[in-house]
């Protein structure tokens, strides 16, 4: 009996996998643009972070309140922060992902990452333009003085920029300081679970895991404690002034899982047809208008024909 339980469970998923990638395939189809452009503009990103890189001067370590409390975790234990991150973004995807596995769904997966995209996307524009302007002495161990990773010679060719030395160029960039790219990405997260998922410790238990990340950031000494700061209130400023802006999520919870949202064209075939229904109901209003006259008593229409009984009279 077992053996045919599982089999008839893992029959239900399958199913259920296949209807689901052929609804999201449907609404990629018509909503790919925005997720192509917020997937562009994460390589922009990183493109932006190694150029600051070829600017950036080490120095002496900035007076900084957050290092003056925390204890500094050292090398050797820089991956914790990496660690929690990492766990943070395996989850938040693996929960966009839910639907199509699990029987309940509250949203469409490619819709929320398409608002992710955008949250982000703004806010690394905002974090572009702030590492740009000032360019901080970095205080992560590879960027200090005497590292030889804290200065990057004049690029040789274009190649070399244009290919951010992946995934090196990333891990140990420098520069990059105002605000935290990671604080971006941890912060974007939590407050989409805040108004999508459905466990209520989940969302407690998100926020203290913001914080542990951000306290985590400062001991490994990868950022100054403005750049935490700054993310925490851009961040949420972004998210708040953005989600105003874009079009609500369809509900799936409310019975109607099995609803897609409505196309372009399915808007332009209704509206369409409201215009025609309007315009037979306004004729066939325009026809019970006709003039009517009254003569002895008996009613004339339009003054041509008269009724019989006021004829024979």
């Amino acid at each position: 009996m077992t053996p045919l339980y599982l089999a008839r469970g893992a029959s239900k998923v399958l199913r259920r996998i296949t209807a689901e990638t052929s609804v999201e395939l449907k609404i990629l189809s018509e909503k790919w643009q925005l997720l192509l452009a917020g997937i562009v503009f994460q390589y922009i990103h990183g493109l932006a972070a190694r150029g600051v890189h070829y600017l950036h001067r080490p120095g002496p370590i900035l007076q900084d309140v957050g290092f003056m409390i925390l204890p500094e975790l050292g090398k050797e234990r820089g991956y914790i922060s990496e660690t929690l991150f990492t766990f943070i973004f395996i989850s938040f995807a693996l929960w966009t992902f839910h639907p199509f596995i699990l029987q309940t769904k509250r949203f469409y997966t490619v819709l929320i990452w398409r608002r992710v995209l955008a949250f982000l996307c703004a806010s690394q524009f905002l974090r572009i333009v702030t590492f740009y302007s000032t360019q901080l002495p970095g205080p992560n161990y590879h960027c200090r003085e005497g590292s030889p990773l804290a200065r990057l010679p004049p690029p040789k060719n274009a190649a070399e920029v244009f290919l951010i030395n992946f995934p090196r160029g990333v891990i140990y960039g420098c520069g990059d300081l105002i605000f935290s790219s990671h604080m971006i990405f941890t912060l974007v997260f939590i407050i989409t679970y805040q108004k999508y998922g459905s466990v209520r410790f989940i969302k407690g238990l998100a926020w203290c895991v913001a914080v542990a990340q951000s306290l985590l950031i400062v001991a490994s000494r990868k950022h100054y404690s403005v750049d935490v700061v700054v993310a925490w209130y851009t961040v949420n400023l972004v998210v708040f002034f953005l989600d105003k802006k874009l079009p609500e999520l369809p509900d799936r919870s409310a019975g109607s899982a099995s609803v897609l949202p409505m196309s372009v064209k399915d808007k332009d075939s209704k509206l369409k047809e409201e215009n025609t229904r309007l315009l037979n109901l306004n004729s066939v209003e325009a026809a019970d208008r006709r003039p009517w006259t009254q003569m002895n008593g008996k009613h004339l229409e339009n003054g041509n024909h008269l009724d019989t009984e006021t004829t024979i009279a």
